[in-house]
């Protein structure tokens, strides 16, 4: 029985005992009235009822006229638009998407900052609300390597696929805007996609229905508008060049905003996330690669045995193995690390991924070869010789290959430090050096090693058991008077 059943009754059954004692009766009738309703729908069921009644959210006639009247067409697309003159830097758009979303501390799918300047008597400073601008070319789409994003056909809208995601983080360097947020409780990268489902009845998203001022709104933008407005510059002043991704978001102020308007933290330095895993990576993987380049070019020119093959291609398996397990450790989601090569059609962290797999297999089998050949089975270690030195040839050019891509790892970035000719001598010369030093360590070793063993060698006396019977039979020669005949002579 219920909470509510249970008090109707108390309440019938003191009425009845009431009146068998006298005449004085105390009549609760509103309060019986309110409990026997709530016997009959529940709260989400009169809210429900309500919602039916009229018709729809009781606010959207605040907000109607920030939507679109109309779905996008055949070469359309939503998109945000900003009104500069009415953003005031409130934030309530930040508050409303972190609190509809249920983001985490420090994350944020929506930022609100500020850009400066103008001149000495003319200074111009102006508050710049962002979020995801939903590209006609999204650069975290063609960069991830498990294809975590898809753009809706129909919007436009550039969606994240949370369970897809592996935490690589490669959207958050690719994208010009910073607009992936990588979540460390969840190990995936998140990001803003416009409320879609609230657009999808009607509703307009967080920002645009917080906003106090009226400062964001959705409209429909003709595709071909946004690449040639693409072409002629920036969102804003001191934003990343719209030609990299075109973006659609549009923003519009009635004031000019002077060209060398910049970021108020544009000169500031904050550290950024660490990506150690990556730095291990990227130097074993150079290493392993630049110690079979250089074998390769060493060993015609160097006299025989100065190069210890077997220790150096042993060890430089053994690097390229311990990057590749490094590398794994970076991902927020690693046991679904094996995703990594669906985006290879566009992704050029997949193509790293497999560059160096390929590579690690040749690696393996120049390994076996070398060591087949240095030791007598049979037929097969003819077979290794006759092998070995075209496989360390397509080792090592599968390790230039591999480090090629990624030197476009970096370069798709688009960031200034890492342009592709600045990228490349960096890794290919790292590549040389370490190379150069492993192939001098791996032949110091050898000659340490073959020195001592000659020594030792030569030090070693025979045993007994394995002189010839007649040494063993021969009487030893009397070292104490000397010969007659010597002494005679």
């Amino acid at each position: 029985m219920s909470e509510a059943a249970r008090a109707l009754a108390s309440l019938d059954l003191l009425s009845e005992t009431q009146a068998a004692l006298g005449p004085k009766r105390v009549s609760l009738p509103l309060l019986q009235t309110v409990l026997r309703e709530q016997q009959q729908l529940t709260a989400v069921e009169r809210f429900s009822q309500h919602h039916d009644a009229h018709d729809g959210d009781a606010q959207a006639r605040y907000y109607k006229s920030l939507l679109p009247a109309n779905a996008p067409g055949p070469g359309q697309q939503l998109s945000f638009e900003v009104d500069l003159d009415r953003c005031t830097g409130c934030k309530a758009c930040v508050a409303a998407c972190h609190s509809l979303n249920g983001l985490d501390d420090g994350e944020s799918f929506r930022r609100v900052g500020l850009i400066h300047g103008g001149s000495a008597s003319a200074p111009v400073q102006q508050t710049v609300t962002s979020a995801c601008h939903h590209c006609l070319d999204p650069a975290c789409m063609s960069g991830c390597p498990v294809n975590a994003y898809v753009k809706d056909p129909a919007t436009g809208i550039v969606k994240h696929l949370d369970d897809q995601c592996i935490g690589c983080q490669y959207c958050t360097l690719t994208c010009p805007y910073e607009v992936p947020q990588f979540n460390e409780r969840l190990g995936i990268v998140r990001k803003c996609d416009m409320c879609s489902d609230r657009l999808a009845k009607g509703e307009a998203p967080a920002c645009v229905r917080a906003c106090p001022n009226e400062a964001i709104a959705i409209r429909v933008t003709d595709v071909a508008t946004v690449r040639e407005e693409a072409e002629s510059g920036a969102l804003v002043p001191g934003a990343p060049a719209s030609g990299i991704t075109a973006p659609t978001t549009s923003y519009r102020s009635d004031r000019p905003l002077p060209r060398n308007m910049l970021p108020a933290d544009f000169y500031s330095v904050r550290p950024a996330h660490q990506h150690g895993p990556l730095v291990v990576m990227l130097v074993l993987t150079q290493l392993s690669v630049g110690a079979f380049c250089v074998d390769r070019v060493l060993r015609p020119i160097m006299p025989a045995g100065a190069l210890p093959r077997s220790l150096q291609a042993a060890v430089a398996l053994a690097l390229g193995f311990i990057a590749l397990g490094a590398s794994t450790s970076h991902l927020g989601r690693p046991q679904y690390a094996f995703r990594a090569i669906l985006g290879l059609r566009t992704s050029w962290l997949s193509r790293e991924i497999l560059a160096f797999g390929a590579y690690a297999g040749l690696a393996s089998l120049d390994a076996a070869a070398i060591w087949t050949a240095n030791h007598p089975v049979g037929a097969a270690s003819e077979f290794a010789r006759r092998i070995v030195d075209p496989i360390g040839s397509l080792v090592s050019v599968a390790g230039i290959f591999a480090v090629f891509t990624s030197v476009m790892v970096y370069q798709r970035t688009r960031r200034e430090f890492w342009t592709a000719p600045r990228t490349a001598f960096k890794f290919y010369a790292t590549a040389a050096v370490l190379g150069l030093a492993t192939s001098v360590w791996a032949a110091s070793v050898g000659a340490l090693f073959h020195s001592d063993h000659s020594r030792w060698n030569r030090s070693r006396k025979s045993p007994w058991w394995s002189r010839p019977a007649s040494a063993a039979l021969a009487p030893a020669p009397n070292r104490s008077r000397p010969d007659c005949a010597a002494v005679r002579g």
